[in-house]
């Protein structure tokens, strides 16, 4: 399993994630999305409706419809989500795993935990998470 990730779309990312620090950041992955493979093209900020956001992410309801119309409308697909780690390793935690609900997409997670941001992708398989190779365009 691959995601192909534009650099522009990377550092788009990161820069949300700092902006949101001390709390997680979230936003959807829009492109073209492929069983083996996946090509982002986009990214998608949202919210971040969790009641403890330094430690949690959700994307509310109607703002997730909301999410979905523009990047139908846009002619994409959803590929995936994003989120950060402020303070925590860039890989799932227990409470990702809980929480994911897209079996056979893509989870981008940013830690923001070292000197550098650390970037990670996984494919959930409605059962864990497998660890997905990031090709940086």
């Amino acid at each position: 399993m691959t995601l192909r990730l534009p650099a522009a779309v990377r550092d788009a990312i990161v820069a949300h994630a700092r902006a949101g620090t001390p709390e997680e950041v979230v936003g959807a992955l829009a492109g073209h999305h492929g069983e083996d493979c996946s090509t982002v093209e986009r990214a998608y900020r949202a919210r971040n409706a969790a009641e403890r956001p330094r430690t949690r992410y959700e994307i509310a309801p109607t703002q997730e419809l909301s999410l979905l119309d523009s990047i139908d409308t846009a002619g994409l697909d959803v590929v995936g989500f994003y989120h950060s780690h402020p303070d925590g390793p860039g890989e799932p935690s227990r409470t990702d795993a809980e929480l994911a609900a897209w079996p056979g997409y893509s989870y981008l997670i940013v830690s923001l935990a070292g000197e550098e941001p650390v970037v990670g992708c996984w494919r959930w398989t409605g059962e864990t998470f497998r660890s997905e190779d990031t090709q940086v365009l």
